[in-house]
């Protein structure tokens, strides 16, 4: 895996991450279209606590200007498959700060390329650059969606326990499993 600084015309501080199959890269406007194309999908929707279904006029807009605001709290990567001859869109990873030196990881990867590996590679990416500096990492997936449990265990997250997140695309609480990541000291 390569890490690379990022070109001073990007508009975030956000470093490159180059894996094997893909690139971690920062959200770039061009980004808008596949991004609401397959977030608007409600299979992604559905597993994640922040899109909302359908989704509105403007949101894409809205995530990439979010996700390059000097005051975000989490920093956001395109999981980006053109070196392996892919879309330059395969789905989102991002990790948001918290207390402690510790930071919480999320991911989606949009339905056509489910099944393919791109999920756990992306994980394993952005703990190997661990771009925070964190010294745990926590995650939570709904219960309902075995396989992103999966790719945290082969990750090397362990379990914690049961909880319940808000989704938006869903309008409630929805069961969770929440995994932790202890870094390398």
């Amino acid at each position: 895996m390569k890490i690379d600084a990022l070109p001073a015309e990007r508009a975030t501080d956000q470093m490159v991450i180059e894996a094997e199959r893909l690139t971690l890269r920062p959200v770039e406007d061009s980004d808008a279209g596949l991004l609401e194309m397959y977030a608007g999908d409600e299979r992604v929707a559905r597993m994640t606590r922040s899109i909302p279904h359908p989704m509105p006029p403007g949101a894409a807009e809205a995530f990439i200007k979010a996700a390059r605001a000097e005051t975000r709290r989490e920093d956001i990567w395109i999981i980006d498959g053109r070196v392996s001859e892919r879309d330059a869109m395969l789905g989102v990873i991002n990790l948001e700060r918290l207390d402690r030196d510790q930071s919480e990881i999320g991911y989606w990867v949009a339905p056509a390329f489910w099944n393919t590996g791109f999920a756990t590679e992306a994980v394993r990416a952005l703990i190997a650059a661990n771009p925070h500096g964190s010294k745990q990492i926590f995650a939570e997936v709904f219960q309902d969606n075995p396989v992103s449990a999966r790719v945290l265990t082969n990750c090397g997250f362990e379990y914690l326990g049961d909880a319940e997140d808000y989704s938006i695309a869903r309008g409630g609480k929805v069961p969770s499993w929440t995994y932790c990541l202890q870094m390398a000291k």
